[in-house]
């Protein structure tokens, strides 16, 4: 994690997986929407973060939206992500009450993104695989790919440059014409199976049950 970056403890994590998971079940029940000043969260909640949430169903993504840039308290930008990553993804459809049992909620708070401000042929050397995630920009496109994204798929830092160029509805190779690109870390929390202990992921995507 970036020098000078808060982490969240164990128990703060899970307490942010709960606090998606609420949002979704709530909303999918009363309607009512939370913005997590409804139940008492440590103080770091009230720091302004970014964050993504995370949504999958038998291994495969069911949603995942989230703040890629600090512009939230943490507490608010965890139950909106949540919310998002269920209703508002256009990649899929919305998420039913029936469906929270098979879905596992996971959580990445992020540093702030920082440019990658080197010539393109040096972009692969500055990515480090299972810690970075990447934001791509180029105009009004932009792209994003969690730190997770690259392990979890095999990818090298050339292809984890060429998928996020792709998310951004760009060329694979836009990288080496000439985009900006921009790193960020992660700290992720998820649960290991549908409302199940939650666990903390460390940078090469192994689990440990507490830190």
């Amino acid at each position: 994690m970036s020098e000078g970056v808060k982490l969240l403890s164990y128990t703060d994590g899970q307490a942010a997986v709960q606090l998606a998971r609420d949002a979704i079940e709530v909303y999918l029940r009363t309607g009512e929407m939370m913005d997590g000043s409804e139940i008492q969260l440590p103080s770091i909640f009230n720091e302004v973060r970014g964050v993504f949430v995370t949504l999958t169903e038998d291994g495969d993504l069911r949603g995942c939206i989230g703040h890629p840039y600090a512009d939230s308290h943490l507490r608010y930008a965890i139950a909106d992500s949540a919310l998002s990553a269920a209703l508002r993804d256009p990649r899929f459809p919305p998420v039913s009450i029936a469906e929270m049992d098979s879905i596992t909620v996971e959580v990445t708070i992020l540093t702030r993104p920082e440019l990658l401000d080197v010539p393109p042929k040096d972009l692969p050397s500055s990515i480090k695989i299972g810690r970075h995630g990447l934001i791509v920009k180029s105009g009004y496109r932009q792209g994003l790919l969690l730190p997770q994204v690259a392990p979890e798929n095999n990818f090298d830092e050339i292809e984890f440059l060429n998928h996020t160029c792709m998310k951004a509805g760009l060329p694979h190779d836009a990288w080496v014409t000439g985009v900006e690109v921009y790193a960020f870390e992660g700290q992720i929390f998820s649960e290991k199976e549908p409302k199940g202990e939650i666990v903390e992921k460390d940078f090469n995507d192994k689990t440990c049950s507490s830190k």
